[in-house]
């Protein structure tokens, strides 16, 4: 869900807001989202903190921001020859990128933030949109590959495959290796081959006989 050392030019504004996104997500790995402070952004940052302020204006701004930048990062997709071999790596890298002990507590406090922030919720939302849209060339080359019918949904099939890795993160609290990653993407590529996920206008009516 993040991307270290990554700023997008621009001159000194984005170097600012480069600034204060890396200290941004480094608060929170340390402090999680409770202990993210306009304060401790900008001692980190070097940014004077009535420039945090009037920029971003609380917390939930730059959390917001942040989430914002990484969503317009670029995202190893994973491109292994087949489809089965594709899903299996994404879930992968969910595990993966949760276990990191940097990238794990940043992502985790912003999915805490989300279910009590609206700011921070609509800030997540748009960066699973921006993943979904990214990854949907998972599902582009599968269908060329006759891997998949035509008009299966990309961001579908993706949320099928992650979603019991989220589940046991955040629900329920049971332990999530790559047996669960490798599980959870066979059970979506399954649904997907079966048609489960194909567009209701890709799907021809029932005939009645």
């Amino acid at each position: 869900m993040t991307s270290h050392g990554t700023a997008r030019p621009g001159g000194r504004t984005a170097r600012v807001r480069g600034a204060v996104r890396e200290a941004t997500l480094a608060e929170l790995a340390e402090k999680g989202f409770d202990g993210l402070t306009v304060e401790g952004v900008a001692l980190r940052s070097g940014v004077h903190k009535t420039t945090v302020y009037r920029r971003w204006g609380s917390v939930e701004g730059l959390a917001a921001d942040a989430l914002d930048l990484a969503g317009g990062e670029p995202w190893p997709v994973p491109d292994t020859g087949t489809i089965e071999g594709d899903l299996r790596e994404l879930t992968r890298l969910v595990v993966t990128g949760f276990a990191d002990p940097e990238a794990g507590p940043v992502s985790t406090a912003f999915i805490a933030a989300s279910s009590r922030n609206p700011v921070v919720a609509g800030a997540l939302h748009a960066f699973f949109a921006a993943r979904h849209e990214q990854s949907a060339v998972l599902v582009a080359r599968a269908i060329e590959r006759r891997e998949l019918p035509d008009g299966t949904d990309a961001a579908d099939l993706v949320r099928t495959a992650v979603a019991p890795v989220y589940y046991r993160l955040f629900i329920s609290g049971e332990p999530v290796d790559e047996e669960v990653a490798d599980r959870a993407a066979a059970a979506a590529l399954a649904a997907a081959r079966a048609g489960v996920f194909r567009s209701s206008r890709e799907v021809s009516p029932a005939r009645s006989d």
